[in-house]
């Protein structure tokens, strides 16, 4: 083709089309998860809210574009070919970075992705022209690299983690001890001073601040710089009338008013500061297409010092970037899994955590215990009472099938968080910082969570594991894009139009694969066996739920059992790995159910108390049971693993007897479970009792090889250990049976 760059071109717009929708679906979380965690508004007028933010923002995100151009790099040390180039690789990295992140539901930073994905493209490439002109060293790299403008870049970023955190807990904590958790018993004084301040810090830093990319701004730019206080104390003094107003008269709550108008100014600035991640590359691409194209000269030879200059952005494109980030809004799913991490880290009750704890959440945890024995002895007992007693959350008395209604947290928490995020955003806009709002809105959600007291004894370990494991994400995502870009660029580099067509395809074929994954998740969490309900008040829902997990153990253990025979018969160590795999995953699930109890019993009736004791002793027989083929899994692959003798055939011709006879059973049981037929629970405890004396039947005969024949010490330890664990495992499943029939009858005759 004569102008191959045409097809670049092409190719970036439809990356800065996907980039959009994978980019927005993670950073929803910036400023839906106030809204969504409070429920102060329903989810309808809090995504209208947002769609209406985001596009205005995308109409004001104009003077952020100059990152892409010129922030990372000289522009003017690089052809129009090397810049392509750059682009090229930078979008494919991104695209592929925040997929992976989305299908996992882990927030992650759209900007520092960017930033250290140019930083890598651009250092690859620069090596690439050092290395070909020998008039040059390594040195002549910092000629290349825009260093100073990058370092400040990532040293606000880096700081915002920590500025974020503490302003959040520090705002959160005074707003506490002014409102306590007994919000509607203020004072209406207290509720028009915290409006008014609310409104106007919103007014002023957000949408006076987001004119700045509009272009009537350069006409009242001098107004607003030369009267900000008088702005600031008019606005005050307007917005508290205005709250007096709608109080007094209409009984308004302003908290309202503020988390839909702080979701507004948030997914504003949102739009104006992180629009340039999704689309500002692109941009500069097409605006380096058309100046190189203009020139005439070849795409080797034109130097791109025309992008260090003041580019206008084209309208047509932030209007239609504006409405792809509003349909992404609205129909993105991965958007909600993201979101979810961020509410259920914050959330003030206690539940199922997502995070595991680690050595440092737990040395973490103990250390801020330590220093706060220590503000103990030096805070005045008074003044400990009476803050302690600003954290006392009120006991709210809710029909028990409406308690999952209850937001994560109340508007009060919900209205800081909106409030500090969106000033630190709109700041650093006004200062051409391409602040992480990621980095910010989590960050200040994180803190104002843990002022809040929501990281209590019982949840502190697994919230400040999800936090560090959040932010080593980031770290991780910064190495990660910096790595990727530079190999892409080197690729694309090295293969030219062929490397970008097979790159491309690569990144469709990943998305494709993560799509499936998620979706497999997200099928596998509907399913999983979890009390996260109000419904089960009743007798009834103890039987229907617990017959569901019964039903789900059984089948996992009918395969599980015959894959573990399966695999010693053929000692394949690899199925044998995977199937330990789906083992650990069984009995993790059956500990979440175990830890789940305590609310499980919280939302029972009071006439159906008495099936707590039933339901704790069906979880116990199925940990048994999901314990015994775990021991059974993880003997086996030990065996394997450590390269001693296969078991001889008659060992395996016994097992997979056993295994036969087992299969026919726990089918029956998943068949009578998942159809509720329990009439037919007598002949299957009858029928177990066959395979129980068949197990030791395999023992007895066992015995006597070894008295014979058997000369492999391990091969009889295995052997025996399976045959013991299965004993166990057949005796869980009568106990489990008998106990469920006996419960059914006597429960049955109530209905």
């Amino acid at each position: 083709m004569e102008n191959p760059y045409i097809l670049m071109i092409i190719a970036l717009t439809v990356l800065a089309i996907i980039d959009l929708v994978v980019g927005v679906s993670n950073d929803a979380i910036n400023f839906l998860n106030s809204a969504f965690g409070s429920k102060a508004i329903s989810i309808r007028n809090i995504l209208i809210i947002a769609s209406l933010g985001v596009a205005f923002g995308a109409l004001t995100s104009s003077g952020m574009m100059e990152v892409a151009r010129k922030g990372i790099f000289n522009p003017a040390m690089f052809n129009f070919q090397n810049i392509i180039y750059i682009f090229m690789a930078v979008m494919i990295t991104d695209i592929l970075l925040l997929d992976v992140f989305n299908t996992l539901g882990m927030p992650t930073s759209t900007t520092v992705s960017l930033v250290f994905e140019l930083l890598g493209a651009a250092v690859a490439m620069t090596f690439i022209k050092i290395s070909m002109n020998d008039r040059e060293t390594i040195s002549s790299i910092w000629n290349y690299i825009n260093y100073e403008k990058a370092t400040v870049i990532i040293f606000g970023i880096l700081l915002s983690v920590v500025v974020a955190f503490t302003i959040g807990s520090f705002v959160q904590f005074i707003a506490r001890l002014v409102y306590s958790f007994n919000i509607e018993s203020k004072k209406n004084y207290v509720n028009v001073l915290f409006s008014g301040l609310a409104l106007t810090s919103i007014t002023y830093f957000i949408i006076i601040n987001g004119l700045e990319g509009t272009p009537f701004y350069g006409a009242i730019k001098d107004v607003i710089n030369k009267n900000s206080y008088v702005i600031i104390v008019i606005s005050f003094a307007f917005w508290t009338l205005v709250s007096a107003l709608l109080i007094s008269f209409f009984k308004t709550d302003m908290l309202k008013v503020i988390v839909g108008m702080g979701t507004f100014s948030l997914a504003m600035a949102f739009a104006g500061n992180d629009l340039v991640n999704f689309i500002g590359v692109p941009i500069a691409g097409w605006n380096a297409y058309e100046v190189w194209h203009a020139s005439g000269q070849a795409a080797t030879e034109f130097t791109m010092g025309s992008l260090a200059g003041k580019v206008p952005s084209n309208t047509l494109f932030l209007v239609l970037a504006g409405l792809i980030m509003v349909l992404t809004i609205w129909f993105s799913k991965k958007a909600r899994t993201v979101i979810k991490t961020g509410v259920d880290l914050s959330r003030q009750s206690d539940g199922a955590e997502k995070f595991q704890p680690t050595n440092l959440s737990r040395f973490t945890v103990r250390s801020a215990i330590s220093i706060n024995k220590y503000f103990e002895l030096v805070i005045p007992q008074a003044t400990r009472t009476w803050i302690d007693s600003r954290f006392q959350i009120p006991i709210i008395s809710l029909p028990k099938d409406k308690t999952f209604e209850m937001p994560a947290f109340d508007k009060i928490r919900a209205s800081v968080n909106l409030i500090v995020a969106a000033i630190l955003i709109a700041v650093a806009t006004s200062y051409k910082l391409p602040l992480s709002t990621t980095y910010v809105t989590f960050m200040v959600a994180m803190g104002t969570s843990f002022a809040d007291g929501a990281w209590g004894r019982e949840s502190a370990v697994y919230r400040v594991a999800g936090v560090l494991n959040v932010v080593a994400g980031w770290f991780i995502t910064a190495l990660i894009a910096f790595t990727v870009a530079a190999i892409a660029l080197s690729l694309i580099n090295l293969g030219g139009i062929p490397a970008i067509a097979l790159l491309l395809i690569f990144v469709f074929i990943m998305m494709g694969k993560n799509y499936v994954i998620y979706t497999k998740h997200q099928n596998d969490q509907k399913i999983e066996s979890r009390i996260k309900r109000a419904d089960l008040i009743n007798i009834k829902g103890v039987i229907d739920e617990s017959s569901t997990h019964i039903a789900e153990v059984a089948s996992r253990v009918h395969k599980l059992f015959s894959n573990v025979v399966d695999d010693l018969s053929s000692h394949d160590i690899n199925k044998l790995k995977k199937t330990d795999k789906h083992v650990s995953k069984l009995n993790q699930e059956v500990d979440e159910l175990k830890d789940e109890v305590f609310y499980f019993i919280k939302s029972l009736d009071d006439s159906s108390v008495g099936a707590s004791r039933f339901y704790i002793l069906v979880l116990s027989y199925l940990q048994d049971i999901a314990q015994s083929i775990s021991y059974i899994s993880k003997v086996s692959y030990k065996h394997v693993n450590n390269n001693h003798k296969n078991l001889k055939q008659s060992q395996i011709k016994d097992l997979k007897t056993i295994d036969a006879e087992l299969e026919a059973i726990l089918k029956e049981i998943g068949e009578v479970f998942t159809n509720k037929s329990f009439e037919k629970l007598g002949k299957i405890i009858e029928e177990k009792q066959h395979t129980l004396n068949r197990v030791s039947e395999s023992i007895e005969r066992q015995i006597k090889r070894i008295r014979t024949e058997e000369s492999s010490p391990k091969n009889t330890t295995l052997y025996f250990s399976i045959l013991l664990e299965t004993q166990d495992l057949i005796n869980a499943l009568i106990n489990l049976l008998k106990l469920y029939e006996d419960f059914y009858l006597s429960s049955h005759k109530k209905f």
